[in-house]
């Protein structure tokens, strides 16, 4: 059953989710439709180019994604307070980057005398604009709605181009974050159209690695390496022992995250297990991840977890304060993460 977004998106407990948007039926997004013989290659920069745009204006983070044939991945983070802390006129400038403008606060921008009525439906104008510049529901809209329109002026078509409304995933732990973002980051690798992460084209972690700020671990310059791994438009890698790192870094180490990703990758597709490698296990020990499970987990995440994904007792909490009893999946998080010690 189709839950409200209210439902899936609370920020009181968690700013971290991952959404996914398909096309309706043979619509291509990106890749070659063999019926018409087109080629759809060059809207994967649509897609990346329209996340970029809104990532420099909404107090939305990116922290990955994958751009595939008919469908796309994003995982991101929140962020409410970033957005509270804009004064009037950078939440206007933001909002006018996206929309036309509004006569009242064009009035106000040109310093025009406003009775206090006037100034006060700016306020509130500029109150709502702000909410919607941190909501997770018109942060896709503004995507999907632009990207359709694109797309059905280049068909030469009329109607619906995505299959509804977006899904959204809650991640309510490191953990839950972590194995998303692999499993985002793996998704040409699990299709079978790319072999390694660092041929994976348009997902985050290819653009990652191909940054001019990659440095080595073992470089004169590592101290800082992980935050400056990402690109401006995506959220860095905090590492281990950054006390410099923003609030909103990733809390992972980058070069961990790009080898649990790379052995992942492999084994997913030679479509056998094998074991954690020593050096790998420690991250998801640190996580409470369950190692034997991590493969499964990461290669099945959207049919797996479904709408939420966390440790029990937080999804427990979660469907407590949306009213209704349980969320798919509890089952699976109970194999995903390592027991507590007694």
């Amino acid at each position: 059953m189709t839950r409200p977004r209210r439902v899936l998106v609370s920020l009181e407990t968690t700013p971290f989710y991952h959404c996914v948007s398909r096309c309706v039926r043979r619509a291509f997004l990106c890749g070659d439709d063999t019926l018409s013989g087109q080629n759809f290659e060059h809207r994967r920069q649509w897609i990346l180019d329209r996340i970029i745009l809104l990532s420099e204006i909404f107090a939305i983070d990116v922290a990955a994604y994958a751009i595939m044939s008919n469908h796309y991945h994003l995982v991101v983070r929140i962020n409410r307070d970033r957005a509270l802390n804009w004064d009037r006129a950078e939440v206007i400038e933001r909002w006018y980057r996206l929309f036309a403008g509004h006569t009242l606060v064009d009035r106000f921008l040109a310093g025009e005398s406003l009775s206090s009525a006037e100034r006060d439906a700016v306020d509130a104008l500029v109150d709502t604009w702000r909410e919607r510049l941190y909501d997770l529901g018109w942060f896709m809209r503004c995507l999907n709605e632009h990207i359709a329109r694109l797309a059905n002026s280049e068909d030469g078509c009329t109607g619906r181009f995505w299959e509804g409304r977006f899904k959204s995933q809650a991640l309510l732990d490191e953990a839950a974050v972590l194995a998303c973002m692999a499993y985002v980051d793996l998704n040409p690798i699990r299709a079978g159209i790319a072999e390694t992460p660092e041929t994976s084209e348009y997902t985050s972690l290819y653009e990652r690695i191909q940054s001019p700020d990659t440095v080595s671990r073992n470089s004169e310059e590592s101290n800082n390496a992980d935050i400056r791994h990402s690109p401006s438009h995506l959220l860095p890698f905090s590492g281990n022992e950054q006390p410099d790192a923003p609030d909103s870094a990733l809390p992972f180490d980058f070069l961990d995250y790009l080898s649990l990703v790379d052995w992942t990758g492999r084994a997913v597709r030679d479509d056998k297990r094998g074991s954690i490698p020593e050096d790998l296990a420690p991250i998801l020990l640190r996580l409470g991840v369950e190692p034997e499970n991590w493969v499964e987990a990461v290669s099945q995440f959207e049919s797996r977890y479904r709408q939420v994904m966390g440790p029990v007792k937080a999804l427990r909490e979660l469907a407590e304060v949306a009213g209704i009893r349980w969320f798919h999946g509890i089952s699976r998080c109970l194999q995903f993460y390592r027991p507590s010690p007694a």
